[in-house]
């Protein structure tokens, strides 16, 4: 659910009853092939062969990969994304499926075998560790949409897709602090200065012992954003 969530920052009238309905679908068409198949081989073939799920370089690229409800539409995704559909509709089937954050790529440990969502629901062999939690989950894909904005020109629209993907991040129970700084950054970027430079002080007063030069630039920066509002 949380996956679908991400998608009302670009969709604000997503369904997510349909989104839900989408992966009820998905496993009731999976659960024949996995009985005749078994686990591994019955998805691979229902999500991987039938439904078309899987993955391409230029995926990288495209923000609806990194959104669920897309996925979901479009079969096509990042790793991270095709391993949440796989997991899903793993459980639906009552199999025991869980994301694995290996280097490069998330997969999936589905019951005895690994298998690659992105490469259509190959096995392969990989280490069955580490397991990934739904928060670092979460912050891997948030992290990927705040990735691609910095590759993209340099717009409003960007900023605006980047603040709500910090924003989510700063949500989390953990996260990296310097987002703190960010979202400061992106708000007096955005027109919000006197929130930006909050958000910037907030910053600096966390990390002054461990990194005086950062704090005092964030200061700087939250200065000159106070000055723009004379």
């Amino acid at each position: 659910m949380a996956c679908l969530l991400v998608g009302c920052e670009s969709e604000p009238d997503l369904d997510l009853d349909t989104a839900l309905a989408a992966l009820d679908v998905l496993a009731k068409a999976a659960r024949p092939h996995v009985l005749r198949l078994g686990p591994a081989r019955g998805l691979e073939h229902a999500l991987g062969t039938v439904a078309g799920f899987g993955g391409r370089a230029e995926d990288f690229e495209d923000l609806r990969s990194s959104l669920l409800h897309e996925v979901l539409r479009r079969r096509r995704g990042l790793p991270i994304l095709l391993s949440v559909v796989w997991c899903e509709v793993a459980a639906r089937l009552e199999l025991a499926a869980q994301p694995l954050g290996l280097p490069g790529r998330v997969m999936v440990a589905l019951e005895d075998v690994v298998v690659d969502p992105f490469g259509g629901g190959r096995q392969v062999q990989a280490p069955r560790e580490p397991v990934l939690t739904p928060a670092e989950l979460m912050l891997r894909v948030l992290t990927n949409i705040r990735a691609l904005t910095s590759r993209k020109e340099r717009s409003l629209d960007t900023a605006r897709t980047r603040l709500w993907a910090t924003e989510l991040s700063l949500l989390l129970p953990r996260h990296p602090v310097a987002l703190r700084r960010e979202r400061g950054e992106l708000l007096v970027r955005l027109g919000d200065h006197l929130g930006g430079a909050d958000d910037l002080e907030l910053y600096a007063s966390v990390v002054e012992d461990a990194d005086e030069a950062g704090a005092e630039l964030a200061r700087r920066q939250a200065r000159l954003a106070r000055a723009r509002l004379n």
